[in-house]
């Protein structure tokens, strides 16, 4: 019997050009024997633009709905992930190679581990790459550990959300990602790190595409009052769930 990674995209029509690349570096991944995945592809909004960048392939899954900004998209795309472990890839990013079997064995034989994240590098228009010299080495990251680091370096997580591989089970139990304009990944995060021990793989797994169009790069992404509100809703959210206690991982899972 066949194993799947749910892989889940949320994409908005601006972005849809640069599906195929991620989709190219889905293709790529060469997985663990008994393992395949599933591409779980969810439009913010209900539009013509996004569905012709999806080849014909019988593991994707694509749906429309209305437009409520990534963290919706994303949690309507869970209704429909078939497997027991996610990845989230961004329309825009691309996995690099081996990236989802480094995540498998992240979590394979660590019962207690819920979530994994990788070394990202950001892909600049040009075609050069650029990497964040804070990372934690390889390895465990102890419960605590990323809401500490968060608020030490102006809420700037020591790794990157948009690498995360999690356990299906765990992410429902959390109600998916906030439900936030923005940073809405980074509260799933900081949700994950106070109930879970995770793991952090030191080799590049993601490539995280700058360009002009990005949500991250308009102005009302660093908008001082708005900020402080998504700052502060995410850590009062991860310091309650720490306050409930770890997280188990039931059998099976």
């Amino acid at each position: 019997m066949t194993e799947l990674v749910s892989v889940i995209t949320a994409v908005h029509a601006p972005g849809a050009h640069y599906l195929p690349d991620a989709y190219a570096s889905l293709a790529g991944q060469r997985m663990p024997d008994g393992w395949d995945w599933q591409w779980i592809v969810q439009e913010d909004g209900e539009t013509d633009a996004v569905a012709r960048y999806l080849p014909d392939d019988p593991r994707i899954s694509f749906g429309q709905g209305r437009s409520g900004r990534a963290a919706m998209a994303r949690t309507m795309a869970l209704s429909r992930a078939e497997g027991r472990l996610v990845k989230v890839l961004d329309a825009d990013d691309m996995l690099t190679p081996g990236a989802l079997a480094r995540d498998l064995a992240a979590l394979g034989g660590r019962p207690d581990v819920g979530w994994a994240t990788s070394r990202v590098l950001d892909l600049l228009p040009d075609g050069s790459t650029v990497g964040f010299d804070q990372e934690p080495p390889g390895g465990i990251i102890e419960r605590g550990t990323v809401l500490a680091r968060w608020r030490a370096h102006d809420h700037r997580a020591p790794v990157h959300p948009a690498s995360l591989f999690v356990r299906r089970e765990l992410l429902l139990a959390l109600g998916g990602w906030m439900a936030l304009p923005a940073s809405e990944d980074t509260g799933l995060l900081l949700a994950l790190d106070a109930v879970s021990r995770g793991w952090f793989t030191a080799e590049t797994g993601l490539l995280y595409r700058k360009w002009p169009g990005q949500v991250t790069g308009q102005p009302a992404h660093t908008d001082a009052r708005e900020r402080a509100a998504r700052m502060a809703v995410i850590e009062a959210r991860a310091r309650a769930l720490a306050a409930l206690g770890g997280w188990r991982n039931p059998p099976g899972n």
